[in-house]
């Protein structure tokens, strides 16, 4: 199996995906809370804010939406992979976008995602494409592989802020 798809998955573990993503964002909002005026500040140069990695997770949210949808409605269709450093960077670097508009564009895709999971009929979760640099992908393993994704890019945002205040004494 892929290294990616591998950790991920592991890092879901036994947790239900659907819960996961459902509590993602409140834990998102409440990481924000907590950073404060720290929620902009990199633990180091070239690595990423917590207002980076939410903004990964954001755009990640936006990709899936997409994928989840052609899976569904086509068959075996083609899925394109994209480079999450080139989006942090073009989207993200400056980290000028309000981050409550962030969270609410996240937070109304995810809605729209954890609604399309609820009404789909299980056996279409077995419909899949064809990940170009992974292989096939089903809806089902793609909706567990958003869960472990939010999950490592939520510590990621955790371990930066403790970064960054751990650098200030």
């Amino acid at each position: 199996m892929n290294e990616y798809r591998q950790l991920l998955l592991s890092t879901l573990g036994e947790r239900d995906a659907l819960d996961v993503q459902a509590e993602t964002p409140a834990a998102l909002r409440d990481l924000v809370a907590e950073a404060g005026s720290d929620v902009r500040t990199r633990p180091e140069a070239g690595e990423w804010s917590v207002y980076q990695c939410i903004g990964h997770i954001v755009d990640a949210e936006l990709v899936i939406a997409g994928r989840y949808r052609w899976i569904l409605a086509h068959d075996q269709p083609d899925i394109l992979p994209y480079d999450q450093d080139l989006w942090a960077d073009r989207f993200h670097g400056d980290q000028t976008e309000e981050i409550d508009g962030m969270l609410t564009l996240f937070e109304t895709v995810r809605r729209a995602d954890i609604d399309l999971w609820r009404t789909t009929p299980p056996q279409d979760r077995a419909r899949f494409g064809l990940h170009r640099e992974r292989g096939p992908e089903s809806y089902e393993l793609t909706f567990k592989l958003t869960a472990g994704h939010d999950l490592v890019h939520t510590d990621q945002a955790r371990q930066a802020l403790a970064q960054v205040r751990a650098a200030r004494g």
